[in-house]
Order: C-alpha cells, then structure tokens, then sequence
C-alpha cells in the first residue's frame, strides 16, 4: 500500500513539474510580420509596395545603364577614319547602327560638320544632357523610397505604442503583457521592415549613381576627343 502511495506522489510531483515548466512559443515569420493587426498590417502592405518598387527600379535601371556603358573600342577609331578621309555618310551610318548614348552623341556633332565649333559643342552638350536624363529616369524614385520607407516604419510604431497605451488604458490598470502584444507587434516589425526597405533603396540608388557617372565621364571622354578631331581638321 506504501508503494503505491509513493509511485502516485511520484506521478503527481511530475504532473505538477511538467505544468509548472514553460513551454517555449516559436512564431513563423510570416506570423510575425502579420500579428500587429489591421493598422499593422496595412503599414506592412505599404511597406511591401514600396520594397517591390525599389527592386524594380533598381534593377530595370542597372540593365539600361549596364546596356548603355557598353561601347565598341573600335567605335571612335572608325568615326576617325571615317571623318579623315571625308566619308561623312559612312560615320553617320555606323553612329545610326550603334545604339549606345556615345553612339548618339557623336551622330549629334558629325550632324553640324561644317558649323561653327561653338555650335557643334554646344549641339553636343544638349545631346549629351538629353542622354543623361534618359539615365537617371526614375532614379529619384528610389531616394525617395530610401526616405519614405523608415518614415512609414515609424509611423507603425508610433501607431503600435498608441495601441498599446490604449490597451493599458482600457484595461483599468489590470492589463496582462499578453494583451499588450499586437501594439508591441506592430510598433516593433514595422519599424525593423522600414528600415530593410529604406537601406535597399538607399544602396541601390548610390549604385547607380555610380555607374551612372562612369557612363557620363565616357560620354565626356569621347564627345572630347571627337572636337580634338574636328579641332585638327580645321
């Protein structure tokens, strides 16, 4: 009979053990970035355009500035032999079937050969600004989006701590932690995805500004050394 009343202790102190244990939660993802309710939520849709855009941005314009800083090392070569020996039409031809901002510069200023220098420079500067905005396009998008992004972030948490201060508040000093989560949810992933977004755009807009001024600066270095040619012809 003793036996028994040992092992049913035993049994109960386990029981009692095992509750008294706190089982660890694990949440998903996917759980985490949703659990700030609506206004939560809303915020996170916000957030989610603005990160699709900038990727769009950055990689559409990455494509078209890689495309445009792509030039034939023979290209300036020809146009010179072209211009030397007074095949005018034959450099027009091959600027025509060149499709690069360098190409369309050069096309510009061989277009006003027999004008005055001044006037072909400055027909050229124009161009050379024209291709220039078709570079930056939409560019500006994306610093605004490096700026836009951490603003709605702390907007979602400043709604997050109005939520919570709310719950505190109607609960009459006898609110549970538990119930103060979906603010706490919200004022904190909001704030961590806003600044995801905001640090992507931000790289990927000082990127392309990069690459954008390697593109101007051979731009600049060919529309250079086509005056010095026309300069020697004169």
């Amino acid at each position: 009979m003793s036996l028994f009343l040992q092992t049913d202790s035993l049994s109960l102190a386990k029981e009692t053990l095992t509750d008294a244990v706190p089982v660890e939660k694990t949440i998903s993802i996917w759980e985490l970035l949703t659990s700030g309710g609506l206004a939560g939520q809303l915020i996170m849709i916000a957030l989610f355009i603005m990160l699709f855009f900038a990727l769009y941005l950055y990689f559409e314009r990455l494509m078209a500035i890689n495309a445009a800083s792509k030039v034939d090392a023979n290209f300036m070569m020809q146009i010179k032999d072209h211009i030397s020996n007074g095949r005018i039409d034959s450099a027009k031809m091959l600027c025509a079937s060149t499709n690069s901002p360098v190409s369309r510069l050069i096309q510009k200023g061989i277009s006003r050969i027999g004008n005055r220098l001044e006037d072909i420079n400055t027909a050229i500067e124009n161009a050379g600004k024209l291709e220039i905005y078709r570079l930056e396009k939409n560019t500006s998008m994306l610093a605004t989006i490096s700026g836009a992004g951490p603003m709605t972030g702390f907007l979602g948490t400043v709604v997050g701590m109005i939520m919570a201060f709310h719950k505190m508040a109607s609960g009459g000093g006898q609110i549970e932690v538990g119930a103060l989560a979906e603010g706490i949810y919200t004022a904190m992933t909001t704030t961590v995805v806003g600044l995801i977004v905001g640090l992507i755009a931000y790289i990927g807009y000082n990127h392309l500004v990069v690459k954008t001024d390697k593109v101007v600066h051979l731009m600049e270095l060919n529309g250079v050394e086509f005056f010095d040619l026309l300069n020697e012809k004169k």
